[in-house]
């Protein structure tokens, strides 16, 4: 049991004998089973007020979550690093029409809701086939031998058109997962689960999690705290007070989107020493003068996978190595705009952490998006069909508020193309990792996108490291691993690897 295992943990510390067993911390039944129970009750809620929590850090629960919204995952179940997901994807699974989840409605709110669901899933239908052409004919100049394969063609041709069709699904569409957390996390779902944002759907998850685990191990209740109200978070009490001095939104995206200068992502500070602080590492950990080794070397050893050959394992074995461990010293922090779906991706690399926004705060009765670039080299009738569809999403919020909804619960209509504007870091070491797998082309465009902005500007600020952020295919030819592409007959069909970083060019 949980409880059981943090105190046995704990009191493992302080023992000459070894580690004790959870199985020991009760002893066997007749011999005062109350009193040690109260002694460790006592002694566990100790541990929680003084913050010694790694003990209930070993015990973990493994949920199976269905009939989610995408907004309470990317709101909540994503928004920190201590936990681990397996989600459905909406790049290649059909999403049904009626897969929403709908807070509850007055009749005429009601109404709103369902017609505007129903719009833009006919406008995710209709991008599905607006788009296909074009994937087609972008699949076959990568593989001409698909001519020959028309069921394989359409298979994947519309799952590349359904994956930036999305873009104007709401955020209320249903998602399933599985989503595994310690005991400790599980406390500050609990702790936090009254938000702002997707208030009664985090609240009925979160209390389902923790029921289904008191169920389990009631025992866990002696420590648990309720819930902080709202009320007392910073920021609702933030929030109120630069709302009553009137916000400013446009100015802000205005400002934010010229900081951006074109890009997806936009390097902000490197640091301006990591090409030494990397190499002073390297140099610390074999023992040598920085006579004996120049500071581009020493990154090189680090960075190049010919000399570096673990960057090339199939395992990310880098936070393991000493030599992989000189690059968490180097940092970059970048301004980033994503959409809403591609965010949703993004966070998942829960070591590169983001400030994310507050919509409440910073989404108004005005469409914000980011236009996928397939339905911007397509135009058209595609494009016209996403701005129809933004529109209508934004109408069908405005119609909810009219209706008395609150504000963080319309959000769910909105789509998947919201405009994300966010502060994000990383150390060297994570941001190495999480290049090498989105510079893939099968990785999702904007993340794609933005990873390539990241590494160039790196590449021309510390030459000396930028030119080592290479898509997987690239290091495992320079690592000498073969099949130099990892996805198998997943191969995205461009020989990625020979290429140079500034002549990278993808549609879809």
């Amino acid at each position: 049991m949980a409880l059981d295992t943090a105190v046995a943990a704990a009191r493992t510390c302080y023992s000459a004998r070894g580690p004790h067993l959870p199985d020991e911390v009760l002893g066997r039944r007749g011999e005062d089973l109350e009193q040690r129970r109260q002694r460790r009750d006592a002694l566990a809620r100790s541990l929680y007020q003084a913050g010694h929590h790694t003990t209930f850090q070993h015990a973990h629960f493994m949920f199976v979550l269905e009939g989610v919204s995408r907004q309470f995952v990317w709101s909540f179940l994503h928004s920190h690093p201590f936990a681990n997901s397996e989600q459905v994807s909406q790049r290649y699974v059909t999403v049904a029409p009626d897969a929403v989840s709908r807070p509850a409605l007055d009749p005429g709110a009601a109404a709103v809701f369902d017609a505007t669901v129903a719009r833009l899933h006919g406008a995710y239908l209709k991008l599905v086939e607006l788009l296909l052409p074009a994937v087609e004919a972008e699949l076959l100049a990568r593989f001409p031998g698909w001519r020959r394969h028309p069921k394989r063609l359409q298979r994947e041709g519309g799952r590349k058109a359904q994956e930036v069709a999305r873009a104007v699904l709401p955020l209320a569409t249903h998602t399933s997962l599985y989503h595994t957390v310690s005991c400790l996390t599980l406390f500050r779902y609990q702790r936090l689960c009254r938000q702002l944002e997707v208030p009664a759907e985090t609240r009925a998850v979160v209390e389902a999690m923790v029921g289904a685990v008191l169920e389990h191990d009631p025992d866990l209740a002696a420590v648990m705290r309720e819930p902080l109200p709202v009320e007392e978070t910073p920021e609702y009490r933030l929030l109120a007070e630069f709302l009553a001095a009137g916000p400013q939104l446009g100015a802000f995206r205005a400002e934010f989107d010229a900081v951006l200068g074109g890009r997806v992502s936009r390097l902000l500070d490197g640091g301006g020493s990591n090409v030494a602080t990397v190499a002073a590492a390297v140099r610390a950990v074999f023992g040598l003068l920085r006579a004996q080794l120049a500071d581009e070397e020493a990154v090189r050893l680090a960075l190049d996978p010919a000399a570096n050959t673990l960057l090339g394992d199939d395992l990310n074995l880098t936070t393991m190595s000493k030599l992989g461990r000189c690059l968490h010293h180097a940092r970059y922090t970048f301004a980033k705009k994503l959409s809403h779906a591609a965010d949703s991706q993004d966070q998942r690399h829960r070591m590169t952490p983001a400030a994310r926004p507050l919509l409440t705060a910073v989404v108004d009765d005005q469409p914000d998006v980011v236009v996928p670039r397939l339905i911007r080299h397509v135009d058209g009738e595609a494009l016209a069909v996403f701005e129809r569809a933004v529109e209508q999403a934004w109408e069908g919020a405005r119609g909810l508020v009219r209706n008395g909804v609150p504000p963080g619960e319309a959000l769910g209509l909105l789509p998947n193309a919201l405009a994300i504007r966010f502060v994000e870091s990383a150390d060297l070491l994570n941001l190495h990792h999480k290049h090498r797998m989105r510079l893939c082309y099968n990785s999702q465009e904007e993340i794609w996108q933005a990873s390539l902005d990241e590494a160039q500007q790196i590449a021309e600020r510390e030459e000396a490291i930028g030119r080592w952020l290479l898509p997987p295919c690239a290091v495992r030819h320079r690592a000498g691993v073969k099949p130099f592409c990892p996805e198998g007959e997943r191969f995205c069909g461009v020989p990625v690897w020979r290429l140079r970083p500034d002549d990278f060019r993808r549609v879809i």
